[in-house]
């Protein structure tokens, strides 16, 4: 298996396949490719970026909402330490 990769390796590296790539003779259609490939993978934004505020927006309100409980919380505790009881008669 190591050999074939090798081998394989050894064949694409090869002087033959050593040209630089020129784009003065590229065709209307690669520059239609190039265009639609980059619409397709800017579009992608969208939903990673609706993903992201979502993430954003529920982390908030969990911190929010903690430290609201938390408040709330102190001032139960506080309310009900200085009840006093009734005495009987």
């Amino acid at each position: 298996m190591i050999g074939m990769v090798g081998l394989t390796t050894l064949c694409v590296a090869s002087p033959a396949f050593a040209r630089s790539i020129s784009l003065k003779d590229a065709g209307v259609a690669l520059w239609i490719f190039v265009v639609i490939g980059a619409v397709i993978i800017l579009l992608q934004l969208v939903p990673a970026a609706i993903l992201f505020f979502s993430f954003i927006g529920t982390t908030s309100a969990m911190v929010f909402k903690g430290k609201k409980a938390e408040e709330e919380k102190k001032a139960e505790v506080g309310v009900l330490t200085e009840v006093e009881t009734a005495k009987a008669k």
